[in-house]
């Protein structure tokens, strides 16, 4: 256990996970308690570039790849600088996907879009009865930072309802 930053009331915030450590690194505090997830539709300017559908994690790892080489490939538009771009959007989508395979119910997909400056991830399922939630502080191995990493990693994160899909959204530059 470490000690990092000092809490309300002068307490010392301990982190006691090493997600919880990149989050002190990363400076994301997880909050005291869940929190909702704003409500918003993504911007409607992306196109859409490709899409996977996911029945299970066993699925991730293919899609991992897929992914990467998707935003890394020569065709896929500016990216004179991605830096750590694609490798955040990896690391975003595999834990977005997660939480929907998890917590949502099938179908669950992963569209990528584009606009020629900017990415978005949409992941997709079928349960309307839930929403995203920012987890708070939770007992160490209770999970619950994916939606937090993507808050960090992305520049906007977001979810709304359609008709029959849940969407939890974020969006990358595409110039590192």
């Amino acid at each position: 256990m470490a000690s990092g930053p000092s809490g309300a009331y002068g307490r010392p915030i301990t982190f006691e996970t090493q997600e919880d450590r990149v989050a002190q690194d990363e400076g994301t505090i997880r909050p005291e308690a869940d929190a909702d997830l704003a409500s918003a539709h993504p911007p409607d300017r992306f196109v859409e570039v490709r899409s996977w559908a996911l029945a299970s994690v066993t699925d991730l790892s293919r899609v991992r790849r897929e992914l990467l080489a998707e935003v890394t490939a020569p065709h896929a538009g500016p990216q004179q600088r991605l830096g750590r771009v694609p490798e955040n959007m990896v690391l975003v989508a595999s834990e977005l996907a997660t939480n929907a395979l998890e917590h949502g119910l099938p179908p669950t997909t992963l569209t990528l879009f584009a606009d020629g400056q900017d990415y978005l991830l949409d992941v997709g399922d079928t349960d309307l009865s839930t929403v995203p939630i920012l987890a708070g502080e939770r007992p160490m191995g209770a999970g619950g930072f994916g939606l937090l990493i993507a808050r960090r990693l992305s520049q906007e994160v977001g979810w709304y309802t359609d008709h029959a899909t849940k969407h939890v959204w974020a969006t990358f530059p595409a110039q590192g």
